[in-house]
């Protein structure tokens, strides 16, 4: 998607379909739109919030649904205290409310289409949201090219999507998971008991077929030392781990 289609997408007015707690401090809201559209995994939708004095608060949310034009968008918004936009979605949004919001956004954090060498996806938190998109839209396109997914949590309970990835990874050969957990021990003997540094990106590394030829980086405000600090913590490991700096890409969300 170029720039300038970027700028032409148009505000549109959408309906919370569904809500779903998906962790303590995350919930995914689905949204019926007015007018569909077609979007590419790992693209995003601006969010805007309007007070009755007139004032505006606008946050940009990765959408976490695969491509598909069925007019249904699933954003999963985690809760941040300081935040302008999310506490109203977790503590006043409800089913049958109208939202404004404006898409597909972003045209450099794509899933690769018809990939065929392996890919590293490493994200925190709701950050896992335009990664998961992707690994929805592999899965839905019957791919099978060897894929990992390297995800930090604090605990299990705050691992987003998390029987849905399990099963992924179940049923699979290709696809591969691994946690790291930081606030208790793991329960997978294939998970880690610390942060996200450059020897447990080798590691994951070592469990793909090959060196991956895309790497993606997501992070998230409501993560341990913000989206900035996670994203240059992991992108710095894949560089450690001697990945090629023009494969990695990156992407920051706020609250």
């Amino acid at each position: 998607m170029t720039d300038g289609a970027v700028q032409a997408a148009p505000w549109q007015k959408a309906v919370i379909d569904r809500v779903a707690q998906q962790t303590p401090a995350i919930k995914s809201f689905f949204f019926r739109l007015r007018t569909p559209f077609t979007h590419v995994a790992g693209q995003h939708v601006d969010v805007r919030l309007t007070a009755p004095d007139g004032y505006t608060a606008m946050r940009s949310y990765s959408i976490a649904t695969p491509t598909n034009d069925t007019g249904v968008l699933e954003l999963a918004i985690e809760r941040l205290s300081d935040g302008e936009v999310s506490p109203f979605f977790h503590d006043v949004a409800a089913v049958g409310d109208e939202i404004e919001l404006r898409g597909p956004l972003g045209g450099h954090f794509l899933w690769p289409g018809q990939a065929a060498e392996p890919i590293l996806l490493i994200g925190a938190g709701s950050g896992l949201v335009p990664l998961m998109a992707m690994i929805r839209q592999r899965r839905e396109m019957a791919q099978t090219v060897p894929t990992a997914l390297l995800l930090s949590a604090r605990t299990a309970r705050d691992v987003l999507f998390s029987d849905e990835l399990q099963a992924i990874e179940l049923n699979d050969p290709a696809f591969v998971l691994s946690l790291a957990i930081t606030r208790e021990a793991p329960r997978r003997a294939t998970d880690f008991a610390r942060r996200i540094d450059s020897a447990v990106v080798q590691e994951v590394i070592g469990r793909l077929p090959r060196t991956p030829a895309h790497v993606f980086v997501c992070g998230s405000n409501g993560f341990v030392c913000g989206s900035n600090g996670f994203v240059n913590i992991a992108t710095d490991g894949a560089l450690r781990a001697g990945l090629d700096a023009a494969a990695i890409k990156t992407e920051r969300y706020g609250g």
